[in-house]
């Protein structure tokens, strides 16, 4: 009986983990030294769980990268709120610049665009064949650092991006088509559903096992 409610409790575990990710949470450490650069391949945005950000900011964020991204800027966008975050390049935080550069070019080979950074002390921003410009550096260096509130510093910083380039992206009108509580991806509930047909399968073995341990105790 103890064996398989751990058995239980293993695939209640595994489920957690499997809708978890299916949200979109990065996870603290990925293939590579550096979660962002898997991350980023994929997905505008990197937001790893401790980044502080709610589901609406972080969703108001991929949305605004996305449309600043088909308006003509293709941009990727990383919050690091910790060390942590760096994985094994820890050296270059509170250094948002020069991760800026690094996170760029390890990018380079499979996104031909823009990095922007933010950690708590500031901001760092990649252009592609290119140093990051003095008047990019010096533009970014004059704001405020966002401390805590790295998804509304990186939502700040794209909307003048946007304007210095011309673009016509009203930032703060961005439509979010998968906002916190709504319809969006169905990966969640298939996660549900597998990890329910497995637990009923795991409650099944364990029902059936139990004559044949009775047996063998008599």
């Amino acid at each position: 009986m103890r064996s398989a409610v751990r058995r239980i409790i293993a695939v209640i575990l595994a489920l957690l983990a499997l809708t978890g990710l299916a949200a979109g949470f990065a996870p603290a450490a990925l293939a590579d030294g550096d979660p962002a650069s898997d991350v980023l391949v994929f997905d505008p945005v990197f937001n790893p769980p401790d980044s502080g950000a709610s589901p609406q900011q972080a969703a108001q964020l991929a949305a605004t990268t996305q449309a600043i991204t088909r308006a003509g800027l293709p941009i990727r966008v990383a919050l690091i709120a910790s060390a942590a975050d760096l994985g094994t390049v820890t050296e270059l935080w509170k250094q948002p610049a020069q991760y800026a550069y690094y996170l760029g070019r390890e990018l380079s080979l499979q996104f031909h665009g823009a990095v922007l950074v933010v950690m708590p002390q500031g901001y760092g921003l990649y252009v592609p064949a290119t140093t990051p410009s003095a008047a990019d550096q010096k533009a970014l260096g004059g704001l405020n650092a966002p401390g805590g509130d790295l998804a509304g510093g990186a939502q700040y910083v794209l909307g003048r991006l946007a304007a210095d380039n011309g673009l016509h992206v009203n930032v703060g009108a961005v439509r979010v088509h998968a906002a916190a509580g709504g319809s969006g991806s169905p990966l969640p509930l298939i996660g549900l559903l597998v990890g329910a047909v497995i637990l009923a399968g795991v409650w099944t073995a364990s029902l059936r096992a139990r004559p044949l341990r009775a047996r063998v105790a008599a």
